[in-house]
């Protein structure tokens, strides 16, 4: 089955929703479509991640298959941080741009493949990586990312064991140099390297 919500254009037929959740103990509305992730709520690997992250004002902050985007808005909304939020959908994007609207936050959103478009660097890179992509595409996130951060900058990813979290691990330490488990809920694991 390919991968609907990893491609530039899904052409699945429109089923706008709106979610209104709690993140981070403030209250959003999400619009969300099909085609996109996690369509129907905020997924939990996405809300185990957010309750992890404490960041300080003005970090910068790169939401890296952002979605709709629910972490990078909340984010950028609760924390104050400087959210860059870089998708492939584009479908997914322009929810993205609506829903930072909606919520009155400042993001910067636009379309790449991984960081085939980003510039600059950032204190952290955050991920709720798309298993269903592919083992090849996750990896990339996760070697890539060394790049994309300042020194003492960091990545954090969720994901669930039965989906690779011990692979995703060994790759991160491979990576970095070092790997902690920040979390572990019902299966999902919140991992993080730091750029040392």
């Amino acid at each position: 089955m390919a991968n609907m919500y990893y491609e530039e254009n899904p052409n699945s037929s429109h089923d706008i929703q709106e979610l209104s959740v709690t993140l981070l103990g403030e209250n959003f509305r999400f619009k969300t479509d099909a085609g996109v992730f996690s369509k129907k709520m905020i997924d939990f690997g996405s809300q185990v991640l957010l309750n992890t992250l404490t960041f300080k004002f003005n970090d910068s902050v790169l939401d890296v298959g952002c979605g709709y985007g629910p972490l990078g808005i909340s984010l950028a909304k609760v924390q104050g941080v400087q959210a860059t939020m870089v998708d492939i959908n584009n479908r997914a994007l322009d929810l993205a741009k609506e829903n930072a609207k909606a919520n009155k936050v400042e993001v910067d959103i636009y379309q790449s493949n991984i960081y085939e478009k980003v510039t600059g660097k950032f204190d952290h890179i955050i991920s709720n990586p798309p298993i269903r992509a592919g083992k090849e595409i996750v990896h990339t996130i996760l070697e890539e990312s060394f790049h994309y951060l300042n020194e003492g900058g960091d990545l954090t990813i969720v994901i669930q064991k039965k989906q690779g979290a011990p692979s995703a691990k060994t790759k991160m330490e491979e990576v970095f140099g070092n790997v902690d488990t920040l979390k572990k809920d019902k299966g999902y694991y919140i991992l993080r390297s730091v750029k040392e």
